[in-house]
């Protein structure tokens, strides 16, 4: 009898088994949830045709010599021997975009944070009045044409004009064609329209941490703000962190159109120059699209390492 009792038992953990192996399937996953995944199906088929394909397509265009005109010929790594080796413009270009995303990137991350953290304490129709001017730049598109008049290059240009009635210049300086200039005033002119998406994720992400925390946090032994927002608010807000983190960084790797509309391009010397106006040059001037499909690969592959590293990073917050 006992024997039959272990024979039997051995049964049903095999039945068991192969319960939990067949609910572990994507397929019954599916079967299971499928008004969910029929309710995400249109985003997924969405981004898999117009951002997963295109990705996978532009790496095997990389690999080859394509004009438009005629079909694509397999040419190994030649434009990435080319892309470090031959094209100096590139290279400027890359060092730009480095300087660029190593100062807006985590600068304008941490003053979304800052300014996001103080506009919280405030209440009511202040905090949205508040959220509105600092979130306005960004959603004005040509907001920073307004940075033209400023750096204009004549005596009638506000910075020039402020200057002159300081009697710190005598005459007026041409400051997007001056090459010094150039990076220092993109630098300045990102960070004012760097206060985006991720400026109102953190200021949601603020608005849902459980008040309570902050009670059982001062009972834990946390004395002061700044323990609170090391301890309980950034480890609740998590997710925006982020999420705000990967549109920082994918902002401050991806600007051009600033560059183009205040330097022009090309700019006095590349000065100005950025992987993406690099990009754009070879992709819809020169339409050498297997080159330009290259850059967009090395763009990809940084903005994926960055992103990697920030999210080892942000694992430690509240450590």
């Amino acid at each position: 009898m006992a024997g039959n009792g272990e024979i039997s038992e051995v049964k049903v953990s095999q039945e068991a088994l192969d319960i939990a192996k067949k609910q572990a399937t994507l397929g019954y996953r599916i079967k299971r949830n499928k008004a969910c995944y029929m309710m995400l199906a249109p985003y997924f088929i969405l981004f898999f045709l117009f951002t997963v394909i295109p990705v996978i397509l532009s790496v095997c265009f990389s690999f080859t010599y394509y004009n438009m005109l005629e079909m694509p010929e397999f040419i190994g790594w030649k434009n990435y021997i080319k892309l470090f080796l031959e094209d100096d413009i590139f290279m400027k270009a890359l060092k730009n975009t480095m300087i660029l995303a190593v100062v807006t990137g985590p600068v304008s991350y941490f003053l979304c944070l800052l300014f996001a953290w103080i506009i919280n304490e405030f209440k009511g129709w202040v905090r949205a009045f508040l959220t509105l001017i600092f979130y306005a730049p960004s959603i004005c598109g040509n907001a920073y044409v307004v940075w033209t008049l400023i750096l204009s290059g004549d005596r009638y240009g506000y910075l020039n004009g402020f200057l002159m009635d300081l009697g710190f210049l005598d005459n007026a300086i041409i400051w997007m064609k001056t090459e010094k200039y150039v990076l220092p005033f993109l630098i300045v002119v990102q960070l004012w329209l760097s206060l985006g998406t991720g400026f109102l994720s953190f200021i949601a992400g603020l608005q849902t941490v459980d008040k309570s925390l902050y009670e059982a946090a001062a009972l834990d032994g946390v004395k002061n703000r700044w323990q609170e927002l090391w301890y309980v608010t950034l480890p609740a807000m998590k997710p925006q962190l982020m999420f705000g983190a990967v549109m920082q960084i994918t902002q401050a790797f991806a600007i051009s159109d600033v560059s183009i509309q205040l330097a022009g391009n090309p700019s006095v010397n590349y000065a100005g120059a950025t992987v993406v106006t690099h990009l754009l040059d070879y992709g819809t001037v020169r339409f050498e699209m297997g080159y330009a499909s290259a850059i967009a690969t090395v763009l990809f592959l940084l903005m994926v390492g960055s992103n990697l590293l920030v999210q080892k990073l942000l694992r430690r917050v509240g450590e």
